[in-house]
């Protein structure tokens, strides 16, 4: 395989991930000096994590996209044991950090802290971009094709739900039935074995106290507004006091201790009321242009594993986005997710940019593309692709 690159990545498809990674610098600090400067006696002390973060994550990008996407198929099953691994460990008492009820996070010390889902995310579309690509017109088997990628798909939902992290454990599960589909999977298959686990989703959904309350909330969050319905609601006052333009970079008044989670999970809704519906839709566009130019480095791939891999990151973050839009907006039920690129968090935004360096890479390989002058593709670089989408 020719390690050469053909071309200069899509840096349509960088730019709105340094438009998103900058407004999350702002939002952060915007969002946590209140709670910082009570909590630490520094307003700034979530910024200056986050703005380290967004630098060790920029070099990550910029190392991983120089790499070549097919280099990464010979160590998938080394990282997948890997993650496997971090996702038992994370669950050990004395390994695990237990925060906010949930036990996600192992700790390096100090203020670094890992967490082993996010990377699991990750290896997961990695995992299943090389089986897929290896197994062809097996897929078409249920027994053969489409199992086994749902049987490790299983085990690492069940760790993550284990933690708990019902959203991300969703994540994983709706990012592996994408790639399934896109990969040629039956259709039919794909519905026959989605209805046969809503069950279990049930039971893990109304088998805990917080998590049944979290759906009644959802349906009638003023029923609970001191319990439950809290998170909602403050959410949707600041949304709805933002109106069309906001009402101006650091004024919200939810930050002062009434949302939750402003500074994570719930940073769209403090971005929503200081920026207005024009802030909230810019935001929206930038995610639509990052799907937008994924999928298309995706149909554009050389191979059917570029194409996979590309699709399969694409679609993990844009999920992600989705879910965290719709939970601040009252359109799904409150989980933990993260908006990607802006929420405050350290893992998170590392992997996701490593899988944006993956995308970008791949980017770089459009069969649409002569070579450059004085520079020779080889065939298996430029041969046709079975494309799966």
């Amino acid at each position: 395989m020719d390690l050469i690159h053909r071309r200069a990545p899509d840096y349509w498809l960088i730019l709105p991930v340094i438009a998103l990674a900058g407004l999350g610098i702002v939002m952060v600090y915007s969002a946590s000096s209140i709670v910082a400067a009570d909590r630490f006696g520094d307003p700034a002390f979530f910024l200056k994590r986050q703005m380290l973060w967004v630098l060790l994550g920029s070099v990550a990008l910029a190392v991983t996209h120089r790499i070549h996407y097919g280099v990464l198929r010979r160590y998938t099953p080394l990282l997948l044991a890997l993650a496997v691994v971090s996702l038992v460990l994370v669950l050990v008492p004395g390994i695990g950090r237990v925060a906010g009820g949930a036990r996600r996070w192992i700790a390096f010390g100090g203020p670094f802290a890992f967490q082993p889902s996010e990377s699991a995310k990750l290896i997961l579309a990695l995992y299943l971009a090389n089986f897929l690509t290896n197994r062809g017109t097996l897929l078409r088997d249920l027994r053969r094709g489409v199992l086994p990628p749902l049987l490790v798909t299983g085990v690492m939902f069940g760790l993550v739900l284990m933690q708990p992290d019902l959203g991300t454990a969703m994540l994983m599960a709706l990012l592996t039935l994408t790639m399934l589909f896109a990969s040629g999977a039956r259709l039919g298959h794909l519905l026959m074995l989605s209805a046969a686990g809503l069950p279990l989703v049930a039971v893990a959904i109304f088998g805990e106290d917080y998590r049944r309350r979290r759906i009644l909330a959802f349906l009638d969050p003023w029923a609970d507004p001191q319990g439950a319905g809290f998170h909602i609601i403050q959410s949707l006052l600041a949304l709805g006091s933002g109106g069309l333009l906001g009402v101006g970079l650091g004024g919200s008044r939810q930050k002062f201790f009434y949302l939750p989670e402003r500074h994570t999970d719930f940073v769209f809704a403090i971005l929503g009321e200081e920026l207005g519906l024009l802030g909230t839709g810019a935001v929206v566009l930038l995610f639509a242009l990052f799907a937008y130019r994924g999928y298309r480095a995706a149909r554009r791939a050389p191979d059917r594993y570029g194409s996979l891999l590309a699709a399969g990151i694409t679609t993990m973050i844009l999920v992600q986005a989705i879910i965290n839009i719709g939970v601040t907006s009252g359109v799904l039920p409150v989980t933990g997710v993260p908006l990607p690129f802006v929420s405050f968090g350290g893992s998170s935004l590392l992997f996701t940019m490593i899988g944006v360096g993956i995308l970008l890479n791949i980017s770089q390989y459009s069969r649409d593309t002569a070579p450059a002058r004085g520079v020779s593709a080889s065939p298996q670089t430029l041969a046709p692709a079975r494309r799966p989408l």
